[in-house]
């Protein structure tokens, strides 16, 4: 027989504002902005598109409060990916 108590259900997360916010806005604003995706010579820049959605992928995962259990995809969709992410594009659009 077991008599051990059952397992507490997890507590519920909440939305994360900035990240669902963040991704948001990359989905608006590449929407009606496609260049953004784009290099000087106006052919898309593949490593900045990439950055990009794996910001919006992230934020919209962490955004509406989905927290992965294993741990590289928590780590992948958590809202400090966003932040890197975002870092990343903007050091690709920007500091090359």
């Amino acid at each position: 027989m077991n008599t051990e108590a059952p397992a507490a259900p997890a507590a519920p997360a909440s939305l994360h504002l900035p990240s669902l916010v963040a991704a948001v806005l990359i989905m608006v604003i590449g929407s009606v902005y496609p260049l953004l995706f784009a290099d000087a010579q106006g052919r898309a820049d593949h490593s900045l598109a990439t950055a990009l959605f794996w910001a919006m992928s992230a934020g919209l995962v962490r955004g509406v409060g989905f927290v992965p259990r294993f741990w590289l995809w928590r780590g992948l969709f958590s809202g400090w990916a966003v932040l890197v992410a975002l870092a990343l594009a903007a050091w690709l659009r920007w500091g090359v």
